[in-house]
């Protein structure tokens, strides 16, 4: 029998999520960048967010015996990265604070960390739920 995630771990995960998301795109909203830099900056967040879980999921499924090809676990793997270091070198030639990079920076690790785990809830929850069928 799987074991289901505990009530407050996956209300923390959502809250995480939402919190980081959310507090991003007010930076963005709020800041005095030219539209294609906030549309470059939100680009980023929506591609690692989608990476970070790719990237969950082939893991899961290889842990669990689920076939996961070595181009897709590549290209997941690449694809954070390439995220990760998109944002990175965004905030490097900005021209923004330091406080403000700081924050940029803060929201996506908040964001990226939190979409893990709530992906990981998904899939706990499920499997328990068809554990108890």
């Amino acid at each position: 029998m799987k074991q289901k995630p505990s009530t407050a771990f996956i209300g923390a995960s959502w809250a995480a999520l939402l919190i980081g998301i959310v507090t991003y795109n007010i930076g963005l909203w709020n800041s005095g960048m030219e539209l294609n830099e906030r549309g470059y900056y939100f680009t980023v967040l929506m591609y690692s967010l989608f990476s970070a879980v790719s990237l969950q999921k082939a893991v899961r499924d290889q842990m669990e015996g689920v076939p996961v090809t070595n181009l897709y676990y590549g290209i997941s793997w690449f694809s954070l990265g390439l995220s990760i270091l998109l944002l990175i070198i965004g905030l490097w030639n900005a021209d923004l604070l330091r406080s403000e990079k700081g924050f940029y920076g803060m929201a996506f690790t908040l964001s990226i960390f939190a979409a893990i785990a709530v992906q990981k809830n998904t899939r706990d929850l499920k499997a328990a739920n068809n554990s108890n069928d």
